[in-house]
């Protein structure tokens, strides 16, 4: 069983699944949800789900939100370790899903903002997941970075996710990939490969990012996927899915990816398959999950 651990951003997503454009100025009545999310805490579900180990390390805040948010990921099978921020908030995320399932992020990282005590990080694991999110946060970046250099200490194998285009392109390329390092699997979506690289095309921009990194893989949609290590590119088509929101597919693909054993043909067909599960349902997690009642000492964060 493949052990991972996932660093990074726990959130609580408020959902909502618009029924067309928005009314600016006005309202717009649209199903409004409270899901699970965050990229690591996502992956860490994915994982678990897939069959791995996980462990998921980060912060939350004091409040009730935290409590419930470190419960569920219990109640789904992840392992945490979890550092409690008393004067931030735990994170949150307005996530607008548009009628053909693309989502838009408006995020507040809370308590994700803060760099975590190096304690937190566990002594085995086979892969190191972290969320790119953490070395774009400055605040989260010292222990991003810390954790970077315990997997490399511990020769687990690594994976940085490249989190998203926009604030990519604010921190800057060079920075970003110089924080990742060398001996990394990169992964990113096409348009995060684009703006690491300005190349044109996706196994051109895998090609680039590899030979930075180590590995990479260019995630293209209902188009597929691609790898490269530098040197060869192996391209993988997507599995059907009937699209109803493209939140947390990313964190699927990736926790697909990690969870499999045997090539990269077959880590690819997996990580194919578990992102056409996430697509097809509502929310960034497996499946929704019972919330213990706060008086449960299970609903205690660990920090």
């Amino acid at each position: 069983m493949t052990r991972v651990v996932c660093v990074g951003d726990l959130m609580v997503d408020v959902l909502v699944r618009l029924p067309g454009p928005l009314a600016p100025g006005s309202d717009t009545p649209a199903p409004v949800t409270f899901q699970g999310g965050g990229a690591a805490a996502n992956v860490a579900a994915w994982v678990v789900e897939a069959g791995g180990d996980a462990t998921f390390v980060g912060r939350v805040g004091t409040d009730p939100a935290g409590a419930e948010a470190v419960a569920a990921l219990r109640a789904a099978g992840v392992r945490t370790s979890v550092e409690v921020d008393p004067d931030r908030p735990t994170g949150a995320c307005v996530v607008l899903v548009d009628p053909d399932g693309e989502r838009t992020m408006i995020p507040s990282a809370g308590a994700n903002g803060a760099a975590a005590d190096t304690a937190l990080l566990p002594p085995d694991g086979d892969w190191l997941y972290l969320s790119g999110y953490s070395l774009l946060n400055s605040g989260a970046r010292p222990f991003a970075l810390a954790a970077l250099s315990h997997a490399r200490e511990r020769r687990w194998s690594i994976a940085v996710d490249a989190a998203s285009a926009a604030p990519l392109a604010e921190a800057g390329a060079a920075a970003f990939l110089d924080w990742v390092g060398p001996d990394v699997l990169l992964l990113a979506n096409l348009d995060e490969a684009l703006t690491l690289t300005g190349r044109a095309e996706a196994a051109a921009a895998a090609q680039a990012l590899a030979a930075r990194s180590g590995l990479a893989v260019v995630k293209r949609g209902a188009a597929g996927a691609v790898w490269s290590d530098g040197a060869g590119v192996w391209s993988a088509p997507a599995a059907p899915a009937d699209v109803v929101d493209t939140t947390g597919a990313g964190d699927a693909f990736a926790a697909g990816f990690l969870a499999a054993v045997g090539e990269v043909g077959d880590c690819l067909k997996a990580a194919a398959a578990l992102a056409a599960r996430a697509v097809a349902q509502l929310g960034a997690r497996p499946s929704p999950v019972a919330q213990p009642a706060a008086a449960q000492p299970a609903a205690q964060p660990d920090r």
